[in-house]
Formats: C-alpha cells, sequence, structure tokens
C-alpha cells in the first residue's frame, strides 16, 4: 500500500501527538482523509505546511484549528500537520472543550495565544537528534496553554472508576455486567449514566479505548496484527477498518519511525 503520510507518534497519559508529513506518493497537493469522527479533542498546526479541516456544514483553513469531539470532519494536508488528541474525560480536554468551542464545534484558534510553542514544536520536528521527552514536553505545554486556568470536573467517580478499569483489561474480553460491578451500579444504570457523562454508549467507549492501546502499539513498531491482539481485536483487519472509520486514512497507509 502506498505511504500517505510519515512521521511520529507520542503518547502520554490522556493525549497523544501525531506530527505527520504528506508522503511521496500524495505530491505537491498533498493528502485528503475521509470523513471520519474519533473521540478526542483535536488541536490542529500547521508546522511547515497547511491544513484544510471541513464538517459536514463548515470548513476552516488556519493555522490552528480546534475539533470537538466526536465531531464527523475531513481533512486535506500539505506538507508537516501536528495533530493533538486530548481525551475528553480528562480535566484538560474539559477545560479545553469549555473554553474553546462555542457554536461552532470545528474552530480557527488564534496562533498568538501559543506563544513561541509552535516554533518550538518545528524546530524539535526538524531537528532529528530530538528525544521523545522533548517533544511531549512541547505537546504538554500545548494542551495546558490551551487549557489556561479554566476549571473543570472529571466525569462522574464512577464512570472514571470503570474508564480506568477498561484500560487495564483491554486484551481480554470485557462485558458490560463485570463493568458494573467495579462501578457498583446495575448495568442498565450504569449503561445510562456511561453515556451521560462520556457521550458514548459502553461498547463504543470500550473499542475507542482498544483503538488508541492497538496504535500506540503500532506507533512503537508492533505489527498490526500484534498491535490488534494485545488490544483485543479479533484481528488486523478489524483494527484496520476502526482505525480508517476513526482517522480518515488507513494504518498501512502511515510510515511512523
Amino acid at each position: 500500500m502506498l505511504t500517505l503520510a510519515q512521521g511520529r507518534m507520542l503518547f502520554w497519559e490522556g493525549a497523544s501527538m501525531w506530527v505527520l508529513s504528506a508522503g511521496p506518493a500524495v505530491g505537491e497537493e498533498g493528502f485528503k482523509g475521509t470523513f471520519h469522527s474519533h473521540h478526542a479533542v483535536q488541536i490542529t498546526f500547521a508546522l511547515d505546511g497547511r491544513f484544510r479541516l471541513e464538517s459536514t456544514d463548515h470548513s476552516v483553513d488556519s493555522a490552528v484549528a480546534a475539533v470537538a469531539p466526536d465531531l464527523r470532519h475531513a481533512i486535506s494536508a500539505h506538507g508537516t500537520v501536528a495533530y493533538l488528541y486530548v481525551e475528553p474525560e480528562s480535566r484538560a480536554g474539559r477545560a479545553v472543550i469549555r473554553r474553546v468551542f462555542g457554536r461552532r464545534r470545528l474552530t480557527p484558534v488564534d496562533l498568538d495565544l501559543f506563544g513561541d510553542l509552535p516554533q518550538q514544536l518545528t524546530a524539535a520536528v526538524r531537528d532529528p537528534a530530538a528525544t521523545e521527552s522533548r517533544l511531549v514536553a512541547i505537546g504538554r505545554a500545548i494542551v495546558a496553554t490551551l487549557a489556561g486556568d479554566i476549571e473543570a470536573d472529571t466525569p462522574d467517580e464512577r464512570v472514571s472508576k470503570v474508564i480506568a478499569w477498561v484500560a487495564s483489561q483491554l486484551a481480554t474480553p470485557i462485558r458490560l455486567a463485570d463493568a458494573a460491578g467495579v462501578a457498583g451500579l446495575s448495568p442498565d444504570r450504569l449503561r445510562h449514566v456511561f453515556v451521560r457523562h462520556t457521550g458514548l454508549p459502553f461498547r463504543t467507549y470500550v473499542l475507542w479505548l482498544r483503538l488508541l492501546k492497538a496504535v500506540e502499539g503500532f506507533s512503537r513498531g508492533e505489527s498490526l496484527t500484534d498491535a490488534a491482539h494485545a488490544a483485543g481485536f479479533a484481528d488486523s483487519a478489524h483494527f484496520s477498518r476502526t482505525f480508517r472509520r476513526t482517522f480518515g486514512i488507513a494504518a498501512a497507509e502511515l510510515r511512523i519511525r
């Protein structure tokens, strides 16, 4: 399969940053992903490139833009673009949501808000000796800057406990009844509370966490098959379909170093 984008993926608690450049197969025009949706807040930076984000009724051309969780959107990109994904159940994610999104769930963000952080990120990306810790530190600083001093709560404690438990069980079958036991609720009550606090049905959220775990394994150099199995997918085909539906590009079209 042709390489459409290449770069690095970095993960830390509650967030990740993907720095991707259009691959040689796409030429001067860059690439266009398909419409997709994911459960993260997405903050997108044009480094030495450009991008255009589209929802079903709105588009943004900007140096920085934010996409709300679960919004169906597509991106076209040229050159090097950084994508920060922040878990909306985290304090930082909730603070960003409160600060950034109003009537528009796809919105430009003022570049000046970040000071010299975009320049720091661009320099680190261009530096072949840049360590993972250096890039992660810049990513954390960008998220903290965008969150500002907004006070934001985490979800209901029972939901947070279930999310932590699910994250520790991804390699095994996960049943709603077992999660309900962790929360101290009936399955029907957990189902209702979970949707109210996360916006997703329980099974959909489990699939989201499986995908994140598989992507992290893939970013470390694991094969699609090994990454899929470690995260609890039945096979690499299921992982690949879920990845494309969630991120608008096939995992096999990415070359990660």
